[in-house]
This record gives C-alpha cells, sequence and structure tokens, in this order.
C-alpha cells in the first residue's frame, strides 16, 4: 500500500447501526425493512419498532451494537435456514443454536452471541412482543481466563517498530503518532480514533492528553516525552494545531500526495496502518492495536509501576482485568520449566 492514500478495509460498514441509514424504514408498514433481519420484520411492525429501538436507543457503544448486531443477523440467518418463525422459538431451540455455534466458534464469541439473543429478547419481552425469552434459561460456554490472549512486544520491538517508520512524509509521521499513542497511553482504538486536537493540551508545563474510552469514561493522563515529541512534530509539519475541533488523525487523500482531509481515522484504517507498519518491521503477524495496549502496561509494570495506577490509566473498572495484560510472570514460568533437567 502506497503512503499518498488510506485503503479502508471496512470502508463500507454494513453493520454498522443508526436510526438514519439501516433502520430508516424500519418502523414503516412496508414489506421491505431496511436492516431489520427476516426473524423480526415477519413479526410485525411493533416486533420491527423494538428491535430498532433496542439497537438505536438502549446500546449507546457503537462496538458492542455493531457486534450484537452481528449475533442477532447470524442467529436470524439460522432461523431463516431451518423456516422457524418468531414463535416458533423456546429455550430448546435457542440452545440448540448455541449448541451448534460452538462447533465453529470459540468460547468468547458464542458467551457475547447469548448475551446478545438474550438481551434482545428481554427487550422484546417488556415490549410485549414476545410472551417470554426463549433464551432466559440457556447456558452458555464455561470460560475463564486468567492471562491474557492478547500478543504483546517486547520493549525492543515496540522500538524497532516506531524507528522503523520513515517520517519524512506526513503520512509517516502520523503513524508513528498513532502508534506512539496506543503504547505510551494504553488508550483502546476507538479512543484514539476519536482523539481531536483540542484533546492534546498543555497543562502547566507539561502536555497531557484527554481519552474518551468506552462506557463514558474520560481518562486525562500526562504525556510521555517521546510521545509529546511525535505529537509535535506531526502537529507542526501537517499545520492542524490551530483547527482545535478537528481530528487530531485524519485520512489522507487519494489523489493528492501527502494532503490530509478533514475526516476521521477509522478502527479499520488504524488497523491496516498497524498491520502494514508492523509487518515492514518483520514483527509477528499477530501484532493488533490492542497489542500496543497490553505492552504499555506490561512494560509499565516491568518498570516499577503500580497496578493500581495502571488500572486507571488504562481505564479498567477491576484490577483483575488490567492483571490479564501483564505478562510478567511469562518469563518466570519458563525459567520454571527449564529447571526440569531431564
Amino acid at each position: 500500500m502506497s503512503d499518498d492514500a488510506d485503503k479502508d478495509p471496512h470502508e463500507i460498514e454494513p453493520y454498522l447501526i443508526g436510526p438514519t441509514d439501516q433502520f430508516q424504514n424500519a418502523v414503516c408498514d412496508g414489506a421491505a425493512v431496511a436492516g431489520v433481519p427476516e426473524l423480526f420484520a415477519a413479526a410485525g411492525p411493533r416486533a420491527r419498532y423494538r428491535f430498532v429501538e433496542f439497537f438505536t436507543a438502549c446500546i449507546r457503544n457503537s462496538n458492542t451494537r455493531e457486534a450484537y448486531y452481528r449475533a442477532a443477523c447470524r442467529f436470524d440467518d439460522w432461523c431463516s435456514a431451518r423456516r422457524l418463525r418468531m414463535e416458533d422459538l423456546n429455550p430448546i431451540v435457542v440452545a440448540a443454536y448455541i449448541e451448534e455455534l460452538q462447533r465453529v466458534r470459540p468460547e468468547p464469541s458464542v458467551k457475547q452471541a447469548l448475551a446478545a439473543i438474550r438481551m434482545l429478547f428481554d427487550w422484546l419481552v417488556t415490549g410485549h412482543v414476545v410472551p417470554f425469552n426463549p433464551a432466559a434459561s440457556v447456558r452458555g460456554p464455561r470460560y475463564s481466563l486468567r492471562r491474557g490472549k492478547t500478543p504483546v512486544l517486547d520493549a525492543e520491538q515496540a522500538r524497532q517498530l516506531l524507528d522503523s517508520i520513515d517520517t519524512a512524509s506526513i503520512v509517516g509521521l502520523r503513524d508513528r503518532a498513532i502508534i506512539a499513542t496506543m503504547v505510551y497511553t494504553f488508550a483502546r482504538v476507538g479512543a484514539v480514533a476519536g482523539l481531536n486536537v483540542e484533546d492534546y493540551y498543555q497543562h502547566g508545563k507539561r502536555w497531557r492528553v484527554r481519552l474518551h474510552e468506552k462506557n463514558g469514561k474520560l481518562i486525562e493522563m500526562g504525556v510521555h516525552h517521546n510521545l509529546e515529541a511525535y505529537l509535535d512534530e506531526y502537529l507542526e509539519r501537517t499545520g492542524i494545531r490551530t483547527d482545535r475541533k478537528g481530528p487530531l488523525f485524519r485520512r489522507v487523500a487519494k489523489n493528492q500526495h501527502g494532503h490530509l482531509t478533514d475526516r476521521w481515522m477509522t478502527r479499520q484504517l488504524i488497523w491496516a496502518v498497524v498491520k502494514r507498519r508492523s509487518g515492514a518491521a518483520g514483527l509477528p503477524a499477530e501484532t493488533c492495536c490492542h497489542a500496543f495496549r497490553a505492552t504499555g502496561i506490561t512494560i509499565y509494570l516491568k518498570n516499577g509501576g503500580t497496578l493500581e495506577k495502571a488500572q486507571y490509566m488504562a481505564g479498567h473498572e477491576s484490577s483483575r482485568t488490567t492483571g490479564l495484560y501483564d505478562r510478567r510472570k511469562d518469563e518466570i514460568t519458563l525459567d520454571d520449566v527449564e529447571r526440569i533437567a531431564i
């Protein structure tokens, strides 16, 4: 991929729900209902309305909305293949679907799918669309996680990646600043994509960053001196520092080399940037946006940081969640295994 244009692998996002796109015709009485799966559309206007209401009014987090909508569509496909209607659904049917889903998807995905179906039908029950929730008594797979599966880079690999980016172009400056923001702030990719220029601001003699994380959390933290240097160089070279209300990380125009638009980077675009840059740097293929979150937390803790402060910086409700990103014990485990001298 050339540096003069960004190619979004998900430029058209069919599952990004909004009251003015997929569901704009959902509350009408017409036969064609945009965005509403057939299982719910065929159950009548009230079912269509409650389905739309669930995704547009009940779920505020866009990532959860997208994931739950995908789960509802998959369940609809499964029911359609068996010619099942709303009145045919019961706990046995839903349990059969979950059992079949377990054969092709990992346990966390199955648990999420069941949670989506259960919440959606709870909403339909309270809206008097169905008399009971067919998923209420269905048990999902047991799954507990003590160690996170997110890949973690060591400090040398993270530095190798940042140093490998050619910063002669504006695109290179932007990409280095994006990756450094994820590493040095533990931010989720959604929070990084949503940053405005004004979210990077001066506080006394140092600079701070304001992150809008999921569940409405606002995290303000100091900026590491390396990240400060990367952001300052990016802002100076692009000339967007005075556009305080504009996006911090912007798309590049397709037909104008090095020209930034006024459009935000999407999560998918940042993912593509990470894959391109990490591949060019010779890092593992599993390297992803979330790997930088885990990398930053692990390196912070290795250098004497506390779990409580890491929890705040990461925006976690529980220190147990933060602990999943702590890979300090990995090395101890390998050393212990090597003690088995046979």
